[in-house]
């Protein structure tokens, strides 16, 4: 049965089982031109990746969408996100990838930087001060010290690491997804409440995610509103549906099998949900996708 590929190393090392302090740079190019520029979509289980695309243009594969980029700019993708890439020959840039554990340890669940780091982000690099050219010299001082052998490496790579992410934070600050005219504790709850429902799913209600949060489901509501114009309740039903689409698409799971896989009671109660909002069955939705 086809599944959705998951590396829990490095894209295409089936053996890799990387520790709590992973870290590993590397061209882009390189690993993409062995792959003939093709990176089928697949997902990292506990690892975080920075693509940094220099220049060139490139297909970027979502879970329910494909978008076509042009660098510079910069793609943050957490665990377990669906991602996959058709290159141009000609693209340049760099990767970065992390542990999980070692995210959390330079941004504990306090910061506003892991509420930005909660979810998948796409970032074009447009303006002063943090130009392609600083964003590039600092993933080159991460790389520079990850493969040297200086005093304290591991304290100048904790530095390094913040550094670059702080910047990145700024231009997350500066982009069109922040423009909402929220306030930052209200954005940080948005992103550790969008960051609960990937790792719960539908196992979950409303106040129990609220609970999580140390908030009133009121509160969270109002919250969701004011940065989505989506109640939480929609977008967990959101976050359902992409899962769905996610799966239908991508693996031969059937359609009562994926109903298990969303924690629904009963397969038909998953097939009227997904018909309700999709005005197609799990079936019709898969058939069209095929033919696609």
């Amino acid at each position: 049965m086809q599944r959705i590929t998951q590396y829990d190393g490095l894209y295409g090392e089936a053996n890799t089982r990387p520790d709590a302090e992973y870290l590993f740079s590397e061209l882009l190019e390189t690993r993409s031109q062995s792959f003939d520029w093709v990176i089928q979509p697949h997902i990292h289980a506990r690892l975080f990746q920075v693509f940094f695309v220099e220049t060139g243009q490139f297909n970027f594969q979502e879970a329910t969408r494909t978008r076509q980029l042009t660098g510079p700019c910069l793609l943050l993708i957490p665990p377990t996100a669906l991602h996959g890439f058709v290159y141009n020959s000609d693209v340049r840039g760099r990767i970065l990838t992390l542990s999980d554990a070692l995210i959390d340890t330079l941004f504990p669940g306090g910061s506003p930087v892991a509420a930005m780091l909660g979810s998948l982000q796409c970032l074009s690099i447009v303006q002063e001060p943090y130009s392609a050219r600083r964003v590039s010299e600092l993933i080159k001082a991460i790389h520079d010290e990850l493969f040297d052998d200086q005093p304290e490496k591991r304290m100048m790579l904790q530095s390094c690491l913040q550094q670059f992410f702080l910047v990145v934070y700024r231009l997350w600050q500066q982009s069109e997804q922040t423009s909402a005219g929220t306030n930052n504790l209200s954005l940080h709850y948005f992103r550790k409440f969008q960051q609960r429902v990937r790792q719960v799913g539908t196992t979950h209600t409303i106040a129990q995610l609220a609970d999580d949060l140390a908030i009133t489901p009121v509160h969270l509501n109002r919250i969701c509103q004011a940065v989505s114009g989506k109640s939480a309740s929609q977008l967990v039903q959101v976050h359902i549906l992409d899962e769905a689409r996610k799966y239908l698409t991508y693996t031969t799971y059937s359609v009562s099998e994926i109903a298990y896989l969303l924690h629904f009671e009963y397969p038909n109660y998953f097939a009227k949900f997904f018909r309700k909002h999709t005005g197609l069955s799990p079936s019709e939705f898969r058939e069209g996708q095929m033919k696609g």
